[in-house]
């Protein structure tokens, strides 16, 4: 049951965060480019990889009971992109290269098509 708490505390963190952080920056930057959704991306993937090093590789004994908040939760919430893209260096540090491009690309055009199509199907009823 803890474990689904500190899923649950760490999602709850990082929506706020991703939020907080999304309007902070949108404060600052006045452009039609995507700004905020970037940085927060490229945060989350760096923290996404530090936590996968200190809690997997340098403090193993943080496993069980930090990375359900750290790395599931408040990362997962900040962005999932962060997850996403260490799935893509995991496939690449096994030398799965083509499991990681066929992800990579499946996903971003899939992701894209979906979005398209859901707003289609919105519009259309």
């Amino acid at each position: 049951m803890m474990f689904y708490f500190m899923i649950a505390l760490g999602g709850a963190t990082g929506a706020l965060g991703r939020y907080g952080a999304t309007r902070w920056i949108n404060n600052h930057w006045h452009h039609h480019f995507p700004l905020a959704t970037m940085l927060i991306n490229i945060l989350g993937c760096f923290l996404m990889g530090v936590a996968f090093v200190v809690v997997s590789e340098k403090m193993p004994n943080w496993e069980q009971h930090y990375r359900p908040f750290i790395q599931v939760g408040l990362l997962g919430a900040f962005t999932t992109f962060s997850t996403f893209s260490l799935e893509i260096v995991s496939l690449i540090n096994m030398q799965a290269w083509l499991s990681a491009a066929g992800y990579l690309l499946l996903s971003c055009t899939l992701g894209i098509a979906g979005v398209a199509a859901g707003i289609a199907l919105a519009r259309y009823f």
